[in-house]
C-alpha cells in the first residue's frame, strides 16, 4: 500500500479545492491539506467544514481537521472554586474587541518552553481582515491599564472557534474565558472548539468528542445566523 499523499489546495480556488476528510492524515494528527491562502472567504469557508490552519514560518499554510477534536459546550462551563473566587473580587477588567491586533500580538509572543510560533506575520493580518469583518473577536483582561490576558478567535451561526489565548498574570487569560461564555451564552452559542486538547483547556472543561461528531455538529450549528461584532461584554457597559 502507498503511503498517504498530502493534498495540495491550488491558491484561490478553495470552493472545489478542499479534500474530503477522511483524507486527514493519522500522523501527523489530523494534516489533511497545504497551500491555498488566508484570504477571509477561504478562512471561513475552511472554519464551517471543520477545518483550520496552524503552521510555522518557514512551512507552506497547512489546514488541519484532528481526531478527537476538543470542545467545551457553555452551557456546561462552570469554574473551579478558585477562578469563581477571582472573578467575585474583579481583578481584571475584561472588555470585548477593543484591542484586537494586541491580543494576537500577545499570543503570538515567545513562550518559556515553546520554540517559535504559528502565529506568523501573514496569520496575523488575515486574523485582523476577519475582526474587521466582525467574525474574528478578542476578550481582553486589563489589570491597572494594562492588557495582562485574553483571548481570540472565530464566531460563525451558533460555533465559537477558539483560536489562542495568552496570560501575564495568574487566570488572566481563565477570567477573559468566563466572560466570553457569559458573551456567548447570551448569544445562543451551542459549542466552543478548543481544536486540540491541553491541560490548561481540560481545567477549563473541554473534553475530547470524535471527529465525525464535531464535524457533523459544526455542519448543522454553522449555518446560524452569524454573530458579527463587535462585541460587548459586561465590563464594556
Amino acid at each position: 500500500m502507498s503511503a498517504p499523499r498530502l493534498f495540495w489546495v491550488a491558491q484561490r480556488r478553495w470552493r472545489t479545492g478542499w479534500p474530503p476528510v477522511e483524507f486527514a492524515l493519522d500522523e501527523p494528527n489530523g494534516l489533511i491539506a497545504a497551500g491555498g491562502d488566508l484570504e477571509p472567504a477561504t478562512l471561513i469557508d475552511a472554519y464551517r467544514r471543520g477545518l483550520f490552519p496552524w503552521f510555522g514560518p518557514q512551512d507552506p499554510i497547512l489546514w488541519w481537521c484532528p481526531e478527537p477534536r476538543a470542545v467545551l459546550w457553555p452551557q456546561d462551563f462552570v469554574p473551579s472554586r478558585s477562578l469563581a473566587k477571582r472573578l467575585r473580587r474583579r481583578e481584571f477588567a475584561v472588555r470585548f474587541d477593543t484591542a484586537f491586533d494586541a491580543v494576537v500580538a500577545a499570543c503570538a509572543a515567545p513562550r518559556p518552553g515553546a520554540n517559535g510560533t504559528w502565529i506568523t506575520p501573514a496569520m496575523l493580518d488575515a486574523y485582523g481582515a476577519l475582526h474587521r469583518l466582525g467574525y474574528a473577536h478578542s476578550v481582553e483582561a486589563w489589570q491597572d491599564g494594562e492588557l495582562v490576558g485574553g483571548l481570540y478567535g472565530v464566531a460563525l451561526g451558533q460555533v465559537f472557534f477558539g483560536e489562542s489565548m495568552f496570560a501575564r498574570r495568574t487566570d488572566a487569560s481563565k477570567v477573559a474565558f468566563a466572560h466570553l461564555v457569559r458573551v456567548l451564552l447570551r448569544q445562543d452559542c451551542r459549542l466552543i472548539d478548543c481544536q486540540v486538547a491541553s491541560a490548561h483547556l481540560a481545567s477549563l472543561g473541554a473534553v475530547d468528542m470524535p471527529r465525525a461528531e464535531f464535524l457533523t455538529c459544526v455542519d448543522a450549528l454553522a449555518r446560524a445566523p452569524d454573530p458579527r461584532g463587535p462585541w460587548h461584554g459586561d465590563d464594556d457597559l
